[in-house]
């Protein structure tokens, strides 16, 4: 009966510390997506080449805004957005952190 019990014991031990690894595994696997995701976001979108799905994810762009981005090209400046009366100044304020106007 002891060792039945010691048995026991010691499968339980044997399974809780597999379980332990493998949360330890699955947060690991995600520091380096969060550090990629990070890295992304830190690169602005260049609005000269920028597909229209990327433009549409912009925040306040949408489909409507993204082609008339696309129609205006090519840029000299990301300001050229509110000067050509595609953006608001207010909806370009928000977002001319996260775009840039490459020749």
């Amino acid at each position: 009966m002891k060792k039945l019990i010691a048995l026991l014991a010691g499968l339980l031990l044997a399974v809780s510390a597999g379980a332990v690894m493998a949360k330890e595994d699955k947060a690991a696997d995600k520091k380096p997506v969060a550090e990629a995701k990070g890295k992304k976001s830190e690169e602005k979108l260049d609005i000269n080449t920028a597909t229209d799905k990327e433009l549409a994810a912009l925040p306040g762009i949408g489909q409507a805004r993204a082609a008339a981005i696309i129609k205006g090209r090519p840029y000299k400046g990301k300001d050229e957005l509110v000067e050509k009366k595609i953006l608001t100044k207010t909806l370009y304020d928000k977002i001319k952190e996260q775009i840039i106007a490459k020749q």
